[in-house]
């Protein structure tokens, strides 16, 4: 019988999953939470984190820097904040070239909407 089991990714992952997952503690992941800007898991009404996919990959980054490459605390947040000014300048480039690509997609939505209508009304009349 062929293995049925395939890899699901959900939009939330609970604290319990995520430490199972990326054999850490509990306790740890508070801890680099509290450390790092970066890692801001959602909470729910009762107040348990719910992880996304961006948190996991910042756990696992953080884990790396830490434990793989022996990084300190202030170097990791050092690494982390430099990547994230990186990765805002281009977002900030994407962003300059956006208004242009939004509107002309806009106007093309409204014209194959407009095509629709046109055709809708004209199989109404044929009926």
């Amino acid at each position: 019988m062929p293995n049925l089991e395939k890899e699901i990714h959900r939009l939330y992952y609970s604290m319990g999953e995520v430490a199972t997952m990326l054999d850490l503690s509990q306790s740890l992941i508070r801890y680099w939470e509290k450390e790092f800007d970066a890692l801001t898991p959602k909470k729910n009404k009762k107040g348990n984190r719910l992880f996304t996919q961006k948190d996991l990959e910042c756990l696992k980054l953080i884990h790396r820097l830490l434990k793989v490459e022996g990084y300190t605390l202030e170097g990791a947040k050092r690494y982390l904040k430099e990547n994230a000014k990186e990765q805002n300048q281009e977002n900030k480039l994407e962003v300059v070239s956006t208004p242009f690509i939004v509107e002309t997609t806009t106007n093309e939505i409204k014209n194959k909407l407009l095509e629709i209508k046109k055709k809708l009304i004209e199989l109404k009349e044929r009926i």
